[in-house]
């Protein structure tokens, strides 16, 4: 077995398919990861000018979990993001998930991701909208992140908005020099969205794990509206791009690359990361065990793992050139960020021209 991420799932997946119920977009994922860059996805031919040079270029699988198929979509994203942002200073938002509602969250993944952004999106707006912090309409970027560093299921927001907003066709800035208070973010937010989870569970559409009766999840909501939830606040950026830099890794690629793989066989799989409070270590699972850990974060698809609100919305396109315009000169504006690395076109070693498309391969069947 190849120490890669698609070859453990070709090994791996058909006897996990046949011991565990996966839901459809699992089966989709590691369907089209196993298949990434091989004849079995099809392909097409290139040539050169003087026909001295050709090559067959297999197609790869685009999918959001597919650490081949992540630079190129990463930086393609992060240019275009760079063009949206504002020239002001921004701030970074964590909104974590409390790990008391894991289950829940695995039993109705859909329904808890649009909780999870609903929560975090209304935080801050109703917070920004009040004029005693800012009173005006914020530019928005929330990102969804599945995985803590050892892989396992740990959903958390991270939301990064403007040091400002538009109010009345002018730019107005924060009257507090801390931003927004930690307190009434962290209990606006419990509230929110302990509040749409009730409300979905009042209409029948959440649905509850075998082990968790109606009387234990009211129970549930009744002592995590008692407890102190997560929320991390970071010191201001004077600019955005470091900060959607971090996010474009979120969200393409997954929660792993090949190169972390340390050890792959028929009886364990190796895998190297970093913990908060060491420099490295290494995590050993058997293969059903990884990949059951690993494609757990698969998205949904038609699902955004990105969302923006107010004036980095797509309908908002007027206001938030309006508000480029109105930024005080004052502000630092960071310049934009160059491509991480040239998207080269191959070319000819002999003639020096661009090879050019010839005919598309139709999908080769893999031997048995």
């Amino acid at each position: 077995m190849e120490r890669t991420i698609s070859s453990v799932i070709r090994h791996t997946f058909p006897v996990l398919a046949l011991h565990h119920k996966l839901p459809l977009h699992q089966h989709k994922a590691a369907s089209l990861i196993a298949r990434c860059g091989r004849s079995e996805m099809g392909g097409h031919l290139e040539r050169c000018p003087c026909a001295r040079t050709e090559r067959i270029v297999w197609h790869n699988c685009k999918h959001r979990l597919c650490p081949r198929c992540a630079n190129k979509a990463r930086v393609i994203w992060l240019e275009h993001e760079s063009a949206r942002l504002l020239p002001c200073a921004h701030h970074h938002l964590i909104f974590t998930c409390p790990h008391e509602l894991l289950g829940i969250w695995r039993y109705n993944r859909a329904l808890m991701t649009d909780a999870l952004f609903r929560g975090a999106a209304d935080t801050l707006t109703e917070l920004l909208a009040d004029p005693r912090y800012l009173g005006a309409m914020p530019g928005i970027h929330l990102a969804l992140h599945t995985w803590s560093r050892a892989m396992a299921l740990h959903p958390h927001i991270h939301a990064l908005a403007t040091d400002g907003g538009m109010h009345d066709g002018q730019w107005r800035t924060p009257r507090r020099g801390h931003f927004l208070p930690a307190r009434v973010v962290k209990e606006l937010f419990r509230g929110k969205l302990l509040a749409r989870l009730s409300e979905l569970f009042a209409c029948g559409r959440l649905k509850l794990p075998p082990d968790c009766s109606p009387e234990r999840f009211r129970s549930l909501l009744n002592r995590l509206g008692r407890i102190k939830w997560h929320v991390w606040l970071c010191a201001r950026y004077a600019h955005g791009q470091g900060v959607l830099a971090y996010l474009a890794r979120y969200l393409r690629g997954g929660p792993l690359r090949d190169s972390q793989l340390v050890a792959v066989d028929d009886r364990h799989i190796v895998m190297r990361y970093r913990p908060h409070d060491a420099p490295t270590a290494t995590l050993s699972l058997a293969p059903e065990a990884w990949l059951l850990r690993y494609l757990e974060h698969a998205p949904i698809s038609g699902q955004h793992q990105l969302r923006r609100y107010g004036l980095y919305a797509t309908t908002c396109r007027a206001k938030r050139e309006l508000a480029r315009e109105r930024v005080p000169p004052a502000v630092s504006r960071a310049p934009r960020r160059e491509a991480l690395y040239l998207l080269l076109v191959p070319c000819c070693p002999l003639c020096g021209e661009p090879l050019r498309f010839v005919c598309r391969i139709p999908p080769q069947r893999a031997p048995p």
